[in-house]
């Protein structure tokens, strides 16, 4: 029995996702098609490769030796020497891999997801959160691209500004001692909620506000922006929160948004994938779907 590119890719693609169905959607094969190709596989390594278990199909010793080398010849065979295969958005029900903060879950998802559901009906999302193992799973194929604000992700990888994002200050409708604007004195005598989260701009925050030598008065520190606009409108405590955030929080009415009396740096939210995958066909339309729908959400917004 000899191997074809259609056995290296089960290989990768359960190898990357632990499971036997989203590899055969992303290759385009039967269930019942990978599950046989798997046994000849097993017969031909005279290895099990992949092992079920309670975190999915987990690859032996064996697969993790082999992994390598099957990754390079793919990348030999789809990229030099043979023709790369089209992508149908319209047909394909792969499942796209995002790595995002719950901010862009908030702010990045409801866009997308509109915009897939016309172009690529059967396309499903999975999201995970972007932290340190987000380098390694972009290398690895294991997250498709990533979203947000971080400096985690450098050496081999690609990027693209999507929006440029400013912090503003959130306060309940109702608080009783800020209006419509918030002068210098309250911003440094009122109480904070603050949130601490890998791959958003706390930390630039933080750092313009000490080069200032403005040292907040924290009350509740929370590690993710769910829930933040309830405790902020039940409470007369401030947040500084990005701006697109913010206007989502704004529209249920029980919060509004400020200028922030003090300067506060504007950063880029950025779409990041490694290099391994820059051509990748899907890849490529997936962050051109990414991209323009920033593109036309800012453009209407006068940006």
């Amino acid at each position: 029995m000899g191997l074809d590119i259609k056995d290296l890719k089960i290989i990768d693609e359960v190898y990357k996702t632990h499971n036997v169905s989203e590899a055969a959607a992303t290759i385009g094969l039967s269930q019942p098609s990978i599950s046989v190709r798997l046994s000849n596989l097993r017969r031909y390594f005279d290895d099990p490769l992949f092992v079920r278990t309670s975190l999915g199909m987990q690859p032996t010793p064996r697969a993790d030796e082999i992994i390598h080398p099957v990754r390079q010849a793919l990348e030999l065979l789809e990229g030099n020497l043979g023709r790369r295969e089209a992508f149908d958005p319209m047909a394909s029900e792969r499942a796209f891999r995002i790595c995002m903060t719950d901010v862009g879950q908030m702010v990045i998802m409801p866009r997308l997801l509109d915009r897939l559901s016309v172009l690529a009906p059967h396309i499903r999302v999975e999201t995970h959160n972007l932290d340190e193992h987000t380098s390694r799973m972009l290398e690895s194929g294991e997250a498709d691209v990533a979203m947000g604000f971080t400096q985690a992700i450098q050496a081999g990888f690609h990027e693209r500004r999507l929006f440029r994002e400013e912090m503003v200050c959130m306060v309940s409708r109702t608080h009783p001692r800020i209006g419509d604007a918030i002068t210098r004195e309250q911003f440094l005598n009122e109480r904070y909620i603050t949130v601490h989260t890998p791959g958003t701009a706390h930390w630039i925050v933080d750092r313009a506000l000490e080069q200032q030598q403005i040292v907040r008065n924290v009350a509740v520190r929370v590690p993710s922006f769910l829930g933040l606009s309830l405790i902020v409108a039940s409470t007369p405590l401030l947040a500084l929160v990005p701006m697109h955030l913010g206007e989502i929080f704004a529209r249920g009415g029980d919060v509004k948004l400020l200028a922030p009396p003090v300067a506060l740096p504007a950063y880029d939210v950025v779409l990041y994938w490694h290099d391994r995958y820059h051509r990748d066909p899907p890849n490529q339309w997936l962050r051109g779907v990414i991209a323009d729908a920033f593109f036309e959400t800012q453009k209407a917004r006068g940006g």
